[in-house]
């Protein structure tokens, strides 16, 4: 891991760490699903997008239509975190699965 020294406008100096930052400065996701998970991220994700738009087809009114749309844009959000293996959710709590961790 690489540590630069920052100083913050006079207010002394702090350490960065750039692990995890792409060469363009950009912060990777880190993978925190498990392969297992994210396989089952994915189909479940595409059945429900399926499934969504087939009942929006048939939606008879406005609440139907937006509780169809949140379907969709559920089985998207598992879909794509499946897809990246970077679950947002999982980051901000901190969870990450037991067969990802490195060992101490």
């Amino acid at each position: 891991m690489t540590t630069v020294n920052k100083t913050d406008q006079g207010r002394g100096s702090q350490k960065i760490s750039l692990h995890g930052v792409h060469p363009t400065g950009r912060r990777r996701l880190t993978v925190n699903i498990t392969p297992a998970e994210r396989i089952g991220r994915v189909v479940i994700g595409l059945v429900v997008i399926a499934a969504g738009a087939v009942f929006l087809v048939g939606a008879g009114s406005v609440l139907a239509v937006v509780l169809e749309v949140l379907l969709v844009l559920a089985g998207a959000d598992l879909a794509v975190t499946g897809a990246l293996g970077h679950c947002p959710l999982y980051s901000k709590l901190g969870h990450v699965p037991p067969s990802l961790r490195r060992p101490s």
